[in-house]
């Protein structure tokens, strides 16, 4: 298993980073990574995802929810082909600092038997795309709070 995982601090409340990270409608606006996400977020439904690596063609996989918690985190599973050949649990978390700060952190846990050989090829592009999302997110929520 291989594991990446960025963060940024977000001078907001939790509730107000979930509300604009689960605003699924609206990534396409803002979102220079995820442009889009169709599909109900809820525990147990396959999602529609769709990814634009910088300098890449855009891609569109069918994860499956696996953690809606208001506030807190939202996660996904989903798989290339079949379940084993390069598996991805993507997380969101949100973990408050104080009443008007929080922790984003962003990450994806890796498995399978295609990890090694295929994030040679895409890791660092995926690693690119998490950090100008998180920076995203946060200029998005922090330009909001100022308006």
């Amino acid at each position: 298993m291989q594991n990446y995982e960025t963060e940024i601090i977000i001078n907001s409340s939790a509730k107000t980073v979930w509300n604009i990270l689960m605003d699924h409608e609206n990534y396409g606006q803002w979102n220079p990574f995820i442009t889009e996400i169709k599909g109900l977020a809820k525990e147990g439904e396959t999602l529609e995802v769709t990814l634009q690596p910088k300098g890449s063609k855009a891609m569109t996989m069918k994860p499956k929810v696996l953690t809606v918690n208001a506030n807190k985190e939202f996660k996904w599973l989903g798989n290339l082909f079949i379940k084993g050949l390069f598996d991805g649990e993507h997380y969101f978390k949100i973990e408050p600092i104080g009443e008007d700060q929080v922790k984003f952190i962003h990450g994806e846990n890796f498995s399978g038997l295609l990890v090694k050989p295929l994030l040679k090829l895409v890791g660092k592009s995926t690693l690119e795309g998490f950090i100008a999302m998180n920076k995203a997110l946060k200029d998005k929520i922090e330009e909001f709070e100022k308006a």
